[in-house]
């Protein structure tokens, strides 16, 4: 029986990793896969992990009908074996119904992979409809790491290395991003809650404030 595998997990866990690990592996075995994704680090089109592993993809538009597209991909003559969805947290509801629709009528594996909450803690509708749909949710277990340690739970948005909490819920960026631009920071719950990042910890830490010195 095919399935709809949803893979998750914070930013900087893997997930395109895995994903293109699963693409290699079937690839090497003949199989011929269709991959999907959007807002990709490399650019448009592009399935790409910090490792600096990449490949070709089919960037996904607002509006697009998924099922439609392997439908006539199929009709055409042209093959494929199974589906791949990277960052799949920005693909519309409508679009994961339409990946289960390629599971249920053309019995292929998808293969879905994404983060499941935004800045804010909130459920992306794409994760959110994805949990509700997938026939199995794995949550990766190449634990991400808070910079005090802890196993990371949160994904954070930062500009210039503060946390922020308010904008638009889609800004494309990187956890490797340079610190005075937006960029995104994975956290464990307590210093997510308390919006403490790296860079404000270490600002703390150097405040003659933090620890007072008492000569009695």
């Amino acid at each position: 029986m095919s399935e709809l595998v949803f893979f998750c997990g914070t930013m900087d866990c893997g997930k395109s990793t895995l994903a293109l690990q699963i693409e290699h592996n079937r690839s090497a075995r003949g199989l011929v896969g269709m991959i999907f994704t959007r807002n990709d680090r490399a650019g448009e089109g592009k399935l790409s992990s910090r490792l600096g592993l990449v490949t070709d993809a089919v960037e996904v538009e607002d509006g697009a009908d998924l099922y439609a597209h392997l439908v006539d991909h199929l009709s055409r003559g042209r093959r494929a074996d199974y589906v791949i969805a990277d960052e799949a947290q920005f693909l519309d509801p409508e679009q994961i119904d339409q990946l289960a629709r390629v599971v249920d009528d053309l019995d292929l594996d998808v293969y879905a992979f994404g983060i499941t909450t935004d800045f804010r803690s909130k459920l992306f509708p794409g994760s959110q409809r994805l949990v509700e749909l997938a026939d199995r949710v794995e949550v990766l277990q190449v634990e991400a790491l808070c910079w005090c340690g802890a196993r990371a739970t949160h994904n954070a948005r930062t500009v210039g290395g503060v946390m922020v909490v308010e904008g638009a819920q889609v800004v494309v960026g990187d956890v490797t991003g340079s610190a005075d631009e937006i960029g995104y920071e994975v956290l464990c719950r307590r210093h997510h809650r308390r919006r403490m990042t790296a860079a404000t910890a270490r600002a703390a830490a150097l405040s003659p404030d933090v620890l007072p010195v008492s000569s009695g």
